[in-house]
């Protein structure tokens, strides 16, 4: 028997249906629970009533207050998202075929009915309307992430190129419209020279060799910038088409502060170099005079030689000077561009 508890909603005017139909369930669920109305009106307060929730309805087609189409669609409208298993006689057997069509679940011909036929159109229509319920949940997470997302996110078609959806972080970003976006494909939003790039990887993509790493791209905005971006992106069935949901990421701050680290790493190892080579040359000069001072007769070259002193005293006091400039110079930058806020987050 299962034993996972179920609570159904047995809509049904015949008594002794109505006892065959309980009989068979009890025969297959251990822990049911089962409500049981005999009109649609009473049918209609039980599932106003929000105290309860059903996993399933078990509908007769022809009720005293309502039958037919009419029932079924505000049944229907009544039960949301519940599963509806309808009960139809030979008579309208037709009828309970086209009933599948106005959104039930399964329909059951009383004549035929046997425990293990009612179980599993049941247990069936429970799991699918379950199934169905998980799909809305994910797709309604789905465009909570990508239509709330802060980064630019769009998906389009992996057959055409074309754009499918667009959030609102890249209209904001790229300055295309919705409308104009849905309008035009990847291409349109590459400068030419990136376009064969950006050909070869859609088709490394749709041959399954591309594997959705992050990449890095140069952008078109609609005013003409060029930006350049970071991709992510992940491959997906859209309404059974083949697409790609991206995330672009502007990086463009980023490595320009890269850059700006760099050159300044560059002015910095050339300070560095001064200060171990250039450095030594006047510094060597000056130590071998004043060490060969001593050596000298008194009065004996002595105007000359503290004029090789001086020189090279001079020269050693520029290059000092000239490393001290330069080094505020990269710190001065290096101040501004904290003060303007140039940093990889912005």
């Amino acid at each position: 028997m299962d034993q996972e508890g179920y609570h159904l909603l047995l809509v049904e005017d015949n008594l002794g249906d109505i006892l065959l139909i309980e009989e068979y369930l009890h025969e297959k669920i251990l822990n049911l629970k089962l409500t049981v109305a005999n009109t649609f009106e009473e049918a209609q307060k039980k599932l106003i009533n929000e105290n309860h929730h059903y996993d399933a309805i078990i509908l007769d087609l022809t009720l005293p207050d309502l039958q037919g189409e009419e029932l079924i669609l505000k049944v229907k409208e009544l039960a949301e998202d519940v599963s509806i298993v309808v009960l139809t006689g030979y008579s309208n057997i037709e009828f309970g075929m086209k009933s599948l069509s106005l959104g039930v679940s399964d329909y059951l011909l009383k004549d035929e009915l046997t425990p293990t036929s009612l179980y599993k159109s049941i247990i069936y229509s429970i799991g699918r309307y379950r199934i169905s319920r998980q799909l809305k949940h994910s797709e309604l997470r789905y465009k909570e992430l990508f239509h709330l997302s802060p980064q630019p996110m769009y998906l389009y078609n992996l057959n055409t190129l074309a754009f499918i959806d667009v959030n609102k972080a890249a209209v904001d970003h790229y300055g295309y419209s919705k409308e104009e976006f849905l309008k035009m494909d990847l291409k349109q939003i590459r400068p030419e020279s990136e376009v064969p790039r950006l050909v070869k990887m859609i088709s490394s993509i749709r041959e399954g060799r591309f594997k959705g790493e992050p990449k890095i791209f140069n952008h078109l905005k609609k005013n003409g910038e060029i930006i350049t971006v970071e991709i992510k992106s992940n491959l997906i069935v859209h309404e059974g088409v083949r697409a790609e949901v991206v995330l672009a990421n502007d990086i463009t701050e980023r490595m320009r502060y890269i850059k700006a680290i760099e050159d300044q790493n560059k002015r910095l190892q050339e300070i560095a170099w001064m200060q171990s080579h250039v450095v030594r040359a006047p510094l060597a000069r000056l130590m071998s005079l004043v060490m060969a001072a001593d050596t000298l007769e008194e009065d004996v070259g002595k105007e000359n030689y503290n004029q090789m002193i001086m020189d090279s005293a001079v020269e050693l006091d520029d290059i000092i000077r000239d490393i001290v400039k330069k080094t505020d110079k990269v710190s001065l930058e290096a101040k501004m561009k904290e003060k303007y806020n140039t940093s990889p987050e912005k």
